[in-house]
């Protein structure tokens, strides 16, 4: 079994929706309270499905320098040390504003979304082991408009909605010794349940941790 740290909100009853019991995730709210460098060197894998702000009830930002001991830049040297990073969603919900080191971590800016709506996904790079067993699929959710921010993302899966246009919607790098995954999907639960994403998901995980 692999264990995982995730924070986030909208992961919360997603992952026990899973049907396997090849992980074991540890779920972490306060992340800002609770992670330092040393948790999070006991694991092998941190998924990210949070935005800037400590919990739902408190938006003071997570990421505070000189108070928060985990911050972009040790999330970068966790991944460079041969970590995974699996940022989902509201993982990825981050501008030069909110903040300009976590976008040079995850390689793109959040630009916005419209109402949620119905969204196709559409495998780009078949041949990207994250896609084995995956073809295109459908889903309603809010679909996120992403603006690229680095050269070395390998982008194997796009978002397509009437009102949002064409995205990036999930895409990998690799920094260092370890590896990261962005997927834009996940805002509910309606998709965490969905045997696409699950599959989807899982595969991300087991790129993360270079088992694919």
């Amino acid at each position: 079994m692999r264990r995982s740290v995730a924070s986030g909100g909208g992961h919360r009853k997603g992952l026990p929706a899973r049907k396997d019991e090849r992980f074991e995730f540890d779920i972490v709210k306060a992340a800002k309270d609770i992670l330092t460098p040393e948790r999070i060197a006991k694991y092998r894998l941190i998924i990210n499905c949070k935005g800037n702000q400590v919990t739902s009830a408190n938006n003071a930002p997570w990421f505070e320098p000189g108070v928060t001991e985990v911050c972009p830049k040790e999330f970068e040297a966790y991944v460079r040390a041969g970590g995974g990073f699996l940022a989902v969603h509201s993982g990825l919900a981050y501008n030069l504003e909110r903040n300009a080191e976590y976008v040079g971590l995850v390689g793109s800016i959040f630009l916005g979304h419209p109402p949620r709506c119905a969204v196709d996904l559409k495998c780009v790079n078949p041949a990207h082991p994250i896609l084995n067993g995956i073809g295109d699929f459908s889903i309603r959710d809010e679909h996120y408009n992403m603006e690229m921010t680095c050269e070395d993302a390998d982008i194997f899966l796009q978002s397509v909605s009437e009102k949002g246009g064409t995205q990036p919607a999930g895409y990998t790098r690799e920094l260092g010794e370890g590896r990261l995954c962005a997927l834009t999907p996940g805002h509910t639960l309606d998709v965490w349940e969905n045997e696409s994403f699950m599959k989807l998901f899982t595969n991300a995980m087991e790129w993360c941790l270079k088992e694919r």
